[in-house]
């Protein structure tokens, strides 16, 4: 076994060493002309004149100033029709699988999810894999150690000829097959669609397995390791797994999961970033000095960017067309910006909701900062969700608090605006100065965000905080079934979804 680790670990390093384009720039470059190649004769291509695009000189201004910015409400006019098993619609061929969001910010939604993006979410776990080598502090025999995936059932439901399920079911049930010797929990269990009832299995198979990486999202992860340790009645996780050195999370932010994770580990373990969404696998964590991820610019996603300001989104969600994208050869480190893809599953100059910041545009490193949706400025506060972030990261700090999960609306009051929390506690709160914890967040906030400092003396009247065990968010998602695979808790609301979260808590 050791001759075996020594020759991946030797692959990875080579490989690691090949796997080098000239420059994101370069590499972006290239994807957008493969890109509109490869769809010019499809509905979407030839109704935007993909042709003609080609032969410009300057193909990204181009495409900039003949494709608008598409959400999915736009994208859904062409999707529908791949929904109805026809070809050629946005992307070449019949789409097999779609993509069904767990709609956090509205109805759920088919994203099609091509061959070609398969083959890139693969390509990007193969690019992910090559870099560990990076990562110096893991041993030869960690690179024979089995991967646990705790994603969505691969249990797909087949529809009018067409697959169905979350991103992670789609492609845990795609991978190739020399990975299915390192994969758990394998393929019977995997397929269980009831997520309590996988973990179980999970948990009654754990000892059997030798883990050395999990992935998936923290607060699911969290759930099940706790379950695993409880039914073996271990101390911790490496009782059972004690070659477990690497966690690769994603969706969500994870600091606020660490003091949970190191109570559930008795050894160190490397924590790695990535960005896999419904709509492809886009960045992940490539070093170990820093927890920003590397976007993917050579595998089959072109990257646009528009500065994310006050004007930058309509009340109706869409980017303001007026705003102008820039692509990666213009930004800069330190701003806000609405990200937008074109894809291989033909999704096309797409709003896929997040806002991201550059941290080193020579590496294409970035982090994810909020989301467009969960940005609250009903009476100018502007907070997104990095500065909401930054503030319970700030809370944690200074009282005895380990919030994981917390939610946050404008809601009126005496016909008054207030922002109303809810603060996900591990432990008990009775002993809290609530007003204490709401003052300090509010000053913080005032502090770090001059808008918000503004709608305080005027709109908003005043905040309120409401601190709840963090339980209550996974009973809430259970309620909604809504457990497991890629499922987030909004952080921001609307008032009238935020009034049935409050009646669910407090009933």
């Amino acid at each position: 076994m050791e001759i075996i680790s020594n020759i991946i670990k030797a692959a990875i390093e080579v490989g690691s060493r090949i796997k080098k384009h000239d420059s994101p720039v370069h590499a972006q470059q290239e994807t957008l002309k493969e890109l509109l190649e490869k769809s010019k004769n499809t509905a979407f291509g030839k109704y935007y004149g993909f042709q003609d695009l080609l032969k410009q000189k300057n193909l990204s201004s181009a495409f900039e100033k003949e494709v608008p910015f598409h959400d999915y409400d736009d994208m859904e006019f062409w999707w529908k029709k791949s929904l109805e098993s026809k070809e050629d619609i946005s992307w070449p061929g019949k789409v097999k699988h779609f993509a069904v969001s767990s709609g956090t910010t509205g109805h759920s939604k088919h994203i099609p999810v091509t061959e070609d993006m398969l083959e890139s979410i693969r390509n990007a776990g193969i690019q992910q894999v090559l870099s560990l080598s990076n990562f110096k502090n893991l041993p030869e025999s960690f690179f024979t150690k089995q991967i646990l995936m705790l994603g969505s059932s691969t249990n797909l439901n087949e529809v009018e000829g067409h697959l169905e399920g979350e991103i992670s079911g789609i492609s845990a049930s795609n991978i190739p097959n020399w990975f299915h010797n390192f994969y758990k929990p394998g393929e019977e269990i995997s397929r269980i669609d009831d997520w309590d009832e996988r973990v179980e299995a999970i948990a009654k198979e754990a000892r059997n397995w030798d883990i050395g990486t999990i992935s998936g999202i923290p607060s699911w992860i969290e759930l099940m390791l706790q379950r695993v340790i409880e039914y073996n009645n271990a101390d911790s996780i490496h009782e059972i797994w004690p070659n477990l050195a690497v966690y690769t999370s994603g969706g969500v932010a994870l600091d606020p999961y660490k003091k949970s994770f190191e109570k559930l580990f008795s050894k160190p373990v490397q924590y790695i970033d990535t960005y896999l969404a419904s709509e492809g696998y886009l960045a992940t964590q490539t070093r170990p000095d820093t927890d920003a991820m590397q976007l993917l610019c050579d595998n089959g996603v072109y990257f646009e960017f528009v500065p994310f300001e006050e004007d930058s989104v309509l009340e109706s969600g869409k980017v303001n067309p007026e705003k102008k994208a820039i692509n990666i050869s213009k930004v800069r480190e330190g701003q806000e910006y609405i990200l937008l893809i074109s894809t291989v599953s033909g999704a096309w100059r797409y709003m896929i909701g997040d806002t991201i910041k550059f941290t080193d545009v020579e590496k294409s490193e970035i982090k994810i900062t909020g989301r467009t949706k969960f940005f609250l400025n009903v009476v100018g506060s502007q907070l997104s969700v990095n500065k909401m972030d930054d503030a319970i990261e700030s809370l944690n700090k200074e009282f005895p608090l380990n919030i994981k999960e917390f939610t946050v609306a404008a809601v009126r009051e005496n016909e008054d605006y207030i922002h109303h929390w809810y603060l996900g506690l591990e432990e008990n709160s009775n002993d809290l100065d609530q007003n204490a914890v709401r003052d300090f967040l509010d000053e913080h906030l005032k502090n770090s965000n001059k808008n918000y400092k503004v709608a305080r003396d005027k709109a908003l009247k005043g905040v309120k905080v409401s601190l709840i065990s963090s339980d209550k968010f996974v009973e809430w998602n259970d309620a909604n079934k809504k457990k497991g695979g890629q499922v987030k808790m909004a952080k921001v609301m609307k008032e009238d979804a935020f009034k049935e979260f409050q009646e669910f808590v407090e009933g």
